[in-house]
């Protein structure tokens, strides 16, 4: 079974559960900083690693979270890591963020652009984004810099990328300049 598989079935369980309970803002928040957490590097092969027992992985785990996690979180952790399944639990935290947000009718859109854009910019591009039909009401901006795009930007978006940089524009009539 796929690792995205795996990692969705897992998320789907415990989104079902923390609705159920009617925590699920609570346990977006452990999620959430439990991913913060599996982006260290080391944390991160300990959760991989075959090497380290079950039982040393759970006391680090209480060590870590115990006192800041939900009980629903907690347990939820317990019996991953009971199962063998803690590999997933980074994949699993991001498909839970994601599902999360197709529950809450969330798009996350990532700008990338050749310099900063000012607080107006940012605000006028996610009015004209949530107005469209391309995304839902609520769009959540991830923007990125990046030089090399000499001016415009690329738009990131449900998988879909809109190239609108100088730099692509070159590109292309450089191409139709050597044809």
């Amino acid at each position: 079974m796929s690792v995205q598989r795996i990692a969705g079935r897992y998320a789907k369980s415990l989104i079902d559960l923390a609705q159920e309970q009617n925590k699920l803002e609570r346990i977006l928040e452990d999620v959430t900083s439990f991913k913060n957490a599996s982006g260290n590097r080391d944390f991160y092969l300990l959760l991989k690693s075959p090497i380290v027992k079950g039982s040393k992985k759970l006391s680090i785990l209480d060590a870590l979270f115990a006192d800041k996690y939900d009980e629903l979180t907690m347990a939820f952790l317990r019996i991953l890591v009971n199962k063998g399944r803690e590999p997933y639990l980074p994949e699993i935290a991001d498909e839970f963020v994601a599902q999360y947000k197709e529950i809450k009718k969330i798009s996350t859109v990532k700008v990338t652009t050749a310099k900063a854009l000012s607080a107006d910019a940012l605000k006028a591009l996610e009015a004209k984004l949530a107005a469209s039909d391309a995304t839902y009401s609520q769009v959540e901006i991830e923007t990125a810099v990046d030089p090399d795009l000499i001016g415009g930007f690329v738009l990131e978006l449900g998988g879909q990328i809109y190239d609108a940089s100088v730099a692509q524009k070159l590109e292309e009539l450089k191409r139709t300049l050597a044809s």
